[in-house]
């Protein structure tokens, strides 16, 4: 029933929720198939387009029906039928077929050199329907419901050429699906199939774009149209018709056309050679009035299927996508274990690594969809399954610098798969850009949900949305039309228990896209804002006529009022386009504050929270479906409004019909960039910075990101996850300017041989370099030691604490020390250096001119290499202080050690908290960094350490009278106590 006959302006309450209904057969089946991989389904399926999605097509029986005037004998004729269908023309045309159709999109060369259309891809479900079913109102049932439901009617693609229930012959069928659903990548596999002789039962397949159909409207004859597309077929077109060639032409995207099934709109023909328009020709094969024996497949939109009359359909189809989450882990298998899959791989990890990081990531995901139902119900949709393996591929295997994807290009380009060049309604005058009009409405939702912090819309929220504005029948009726074929590609029903009849993003991060886009477009304005821009234009446009009357008008009478009143009239436009000024101030005052909330300063980064999203988090955490409204952050948001404003993104968004000029982003971009350089200066938090950094990377602005990272002198990365994509961020953002940069902190960033190379450039400027608690071998080493040798190396403060560098690594350091020129202090605290790795150091201090500050505690030294280690340092021209301090020194070696003194030897040892019958000055900064790595170190050994200092001091103590060094003793005494009896107790 129609929707708009139901209710003229506002929808029932029910009727919203309904829409899950539709979804109900969806999530039935449990049946698999390999065949050829999928991208969203593009729109457009012409032979100029790209393929997209579904599964290898056989074809069904259904024999051919012969025309009345066909001569008998001619259906007696193999060895005719067997030359035409193995004919020169027919083989071209399969080569020809095959080479357009397998080329892949600029999105699918990621996947690998060997990721093809036709070698790996899942089937969807596909339900056999009936008008009636089409036509009648949804139930009320939410998704929870309709996965508990027997689905009956799954048919495979080979079964839909068979007989219907009545024993008929099947010569028409309809494939319907929503948007996302993998229509048009369907049908290209099938073309492709044939193309290698896997759909045997037909020797003749013709596809038709029916956007390429609807762009003319001069009459042609059928033949001189198959021509035209398909030169080769010139020498097989004069028997169409005239044999019993089985024959196969599929419509796609029917949608796109008009059609008049009447006779007094079209009139009948039956002669492939009368000119006639392109729809007539359509409309007269589904007659089956021009060609009777071709089988034909037509694809189109649920809101198109009733174009056709059902006495000409044999079989209505509908694609389901993926209704099992084994269809969906198959499909992400398949995408994510491809060879070549990974991308460059300049790290030299074995393939077996790699490969094992590949099934790691597989199966995390699918313990996901097996957990969170809400992820399950979002990859339904054969499109959010490519969404989601595109995102992931970004994050895991981005290496090169710069990047050469931004989050906010795939996600532009995925609503370009899937709607470029599509209008809401054909049969609508106004031709309304899909996109525009999802922009206009579900952004207008996105955006609300995101000033209110939520991500679950009710019935009243969708109706002021969707509804409030409405006034002619033209709206209503684009409505009616998006609820049918676009609604459940954004929004699908909530499973959390307790909000079944509430709605929520299929992907949560599509929200915040399409937030940005509403307020990037300028759709967010006050009443004032559009009466403003109304008026602007009629002034604008009544004002120029008004000119070149007066200017002839003036040339006869030459009044003086005249300049006056030129002047007054193009006030208007101008005051008005004041205000659009005011409204880019407006932009990029959201997208700065937004960027730096202080309440979303301590969560994760936002390419930490979108990982955890799709893979769930690790280790124990609440079931994502128990989140609450307080959790929900959109740190997304902002970035997305930057990288929507990127030139690239702008242009494809020119082609969905969302038009953003480029005066608008640079006046944003203007606008912008005192605040956020401003905010900036604050001391962001790791992972904000981190954020922040990323937002740089999205906007796509070299002139803009230059001034901003100029003005970060420190950046302080610690504890954030630096992953290869992180890594290619940070390079590629400071490589846009060379200034030093005075400290870069990377402690504990899961940092690896590949990370130090891709960030090598940054670290030649920093002058203060924070490594420590990376996990850092001696192939890390490798790479330091070529940093530290660079000519244009400025690292004056080299921190490696708690890093296994061994003694292999102490070489590498050791030859990095004999030629730098610039470092002037070392840590190498814990690093499992051991007697031999310090004594390779030691022998090359001698050619180091630049040292002051060596730390080699917790090193398993002892007596032997620590002298000779202090012996070198003695006669080292600046080095003053080594650190010695949890090493195995026997009380011999300390009392030789606690000889030494600055300004006899040149050279101060701390190796221990007392100074004879004195408490040492550095005792504070001893037990300060022996604190702050406990939890990195072994705490027996430790505990066995502190105890040793513990019996020192009181010995020291004991043997001194002076009774304010026996205070100073009890007061360091207190604190070593402190700290032992809270590590037994393990609350340090």
């Amino acid at each position: 029933m129609s929707w708009a006959l139901q209710r003229q302006s506002r929808l029932p309450w029910g009727s919203w929720t309904r829409l899950c209904g539709s979804l109900t057969e969806w999530s039935e089946t449990r049946r698999a198939y390999l065949c050829a991989a999928s991208v969203p389904g593009d729109c457009s399926f012409s032979v100029a387009h790209s393929p997209s999605s579904c599964r290898r097509c056989v074809h069904g029986q259904g024999g051919s029906q012969e025309p009345l005037a066909q001569p008998s004998s001619l259906r007696h004729v193999p060895n005719a039928l067997r030359n035409v269908a193995s004919s020169e023309a027919i083989k071209k045309h399969r080569k020809s077929l095959s080479a357009w159709f397998s080329h892949q999109p600029n999105e699918e060369r990621q996947f690998g050199p060997s990721f093809s259309l036709d070698a790996v891809h899942v089937d969807p479900v596909i339900r056999e329907s009936s008008l009636e079913e089409i036509l009648k109102p949804s139930p009320d049932l939410t998704i929870q419901h309709q996965l508990q439901q027997p689905c009956s009617r799954v048919i495979s693609l080979q079964n839909l050429f068979d007989v219907d229930a009545c024993g008929q012959e099947v010569k028409t069928v309809v494939l319907f699906g929503t948007v996302g659903t993998g229509k048009s990548t369907l049908i290209k596999k099938m073309v492709v199939d044939w193309c290698h002789g896997r759909l045997p039962h037909f020797e003749l397949v013709i596809p038709f774009s029916c956007e390429d159909l609807s762009q003319s409207h001069s009459p042609i004859s059928l033949r001189r149209l198959i021509t035209k597309k398909y030169q080769h077929l010139r020498d097989v077109v004069p028997v169409l018709g005239t044999s019993n060639l089985r024959m196969l032409f599929i419509l796609n995207g029917l949608e796109r056309l008009n059609l008049d099934f009447r006779l007094a709109g079209t009139e009948l023909c039956c002669d492939p050679n009368e000119p006639v328009p392109p729809t007539a020709i359509v409309v007269n094969l589904l007659r089956k009035y021009l060609l009777p024996e071709a089988n034909i497949i037509v694809t189109t939109r649920p809101s198109a299927v009733r174009r056709i009359p059902g006495k000409y359909v044999g079989r209505y189809a509908e694609i389901c996508g993926f209704s099992d989450t084994n269809l969906q882990k198959l499909y992400f298998q398949m995408r994510l274990s491809q060879p070549g899959c990974t991308g460059e791989d300049g790290s030299g990890n074995s393939p077996g690594s790699r490969s094992g990081e590949q099934d790691n990531l597989v199966e995390m995901l699918s313990r996901n969809l097996e957990r969170h139902n809400q992820i399950a119900a979002a990859c339904f949709l054969p499109s959010y399954c490519w969404l989601v393996c595109t995102t992931l591929h970004f994050l895991y295997f981005t290496k090169t610098v710069p990047p050469t994807q931004t989050l906010t290009g795939i996600y532009t380009s995925f609503l370009r798969l899937n709607f470029s060049g599509e209008v809401l309604d054909s049969t609508d005058p106004n031709n309304i850009s899909m996109m525009k009009y999802v922009a206009k409405t579900v952004g207008k939702l996105a955006h609300e949900g995101v000033m209110s912090r939520k991500t679950c819309f009710s019935e009243e929220d969708l109706q002021q949305c969707f509804e409030v504005e409405m006034k002619t029948e033209s709206e209503l009726n684009l409505l009616e039309v998006f609820r049918s074929d676009v609604f459940r590609f954004f929004l699908t029903p909530c499973v959390q228990p307790g909000k079944e009849h509430t709605f929520v993003f299929t992907i949560p991060a599509m929200q915040e896209y399409l937030a940005a886009l509403y307020v990037v477009l300028g759709e967010k304005k006050t009443l004032a804002q559009r009466v403003g821009k109304e008026l602007s234009e009629i002034f604008g446009k009544v004002s120029e006529d008004i000119v070149v009357v007066l200017n002839i008008i003036s040339k006869v009478l030459p009044l003086r009022f005249l300049p006056v009143l030129l002047n007054l009239l193009k006030i208007f436009p101008r005051y008005f386009s004041r205000l659009s000024g005011k409204d880019r101030d407006t932009i990029a005052r959201t997208m700065a504050e937004e960027m730096f909330k202080e309440e979303d300063y301590f969560n994760d980064d936002v390419l930490d929270q979108i990982n955890s999203s799709i893979l769930g988090m690790e280790g124990p955490m609440r079931h994502p479906d128990e989140w609450v409204s307080d959790d929900e952050v959109f740190e997304l948001f902002p970035i997305f409004m930057g990288g929507i404003l990127s030139r690239r993104n702008r242009a494809i968004l020119e082609q969905l019909g969302c038009s953003i000029k480029n005066l608008a982003a640079f006046e944003i971009a203007k606008a912008m960039k005192k605040t956020v350089i401003r905010n900036s200066r604050k001391g962001l938090p790791p992972s904000e910075l981190m954020d922040y950094l990323f937002f740089l990377h999205e906007f796509q602005n070299e002139r803009f990101t230059a001034e901003a990272i100029r003005s970060l002198r420190t950046v302080n990365l610690s504890s954030v996850k630096m992953t290869p994509l992180k890594c290619s961020v940070l390079a590629s953002v400071m490589g846009t300017t060379c200034h030093e940069v005075e400290e870069l902190n990377l402690t504990s960033c899961n940092l690896d041989t590949s990370s130090l190379r891709t960030l090598f450039p940054v670290l030649l400027r920093c002058k203060a370099l924070h490594l420590q608690l990376n996990s850092l071998g001696p192939d890390a080493c490798k790479e330091i030691c070529d940093l530290l040798l660079h000519d244009k190396c400025v690292v004056s403060n080299l921190r490696l604490a708690n890093n296994p560098l061994g003694e292999q690594g102490a070489q590498f350091l050791a030859e990095a020390l004999a030629g730098n020129r610039s470092l002037t202090r070392l840590s190498l605290l814990h690093t499992s250096l051991g007697d031999r790795g310090v004594e390779v150091i030691a022998q090359h201090l001698a050619k180091n001119e630049h040292l002051q500050e060596l730390n080699l505690g917790y090193n398993s030294l002892t007596d032997t290499a620590a002298l000779a280690l202090v012996e070198a340092a003695k006669k080292h021209v600046t080095l003053n202080t080594v650190h010695l301090y949890f090493n195995d020194i026997s009380e011999e070696g300390k009392r030789e050690l606690h000889t030494l003194r600055v300004d006899q030897d040149g050279i101060r040892v701390l190796v221990f908290l007392t100074a004879g019958t004195d408490v040492s000055d550095y005792w504070s900064n001893i037990l300060s960094i022996v604190h702050k790595n406990l939890p990195f170190w072994d705490r027996e050994r430790v505990r066995q350490h502190l105890a040793l200092i513990l019996q020192d001091l009181e010995s020291s103590r004991r043997q001194t009278a002076n009774p304010w060094r026996k205070a100073k003793f009890l007061r360091v005494e207190t604190e070593v106590k402190r700290m032992l009896g809270r590590l037994q107790h393990g609350s340090l």
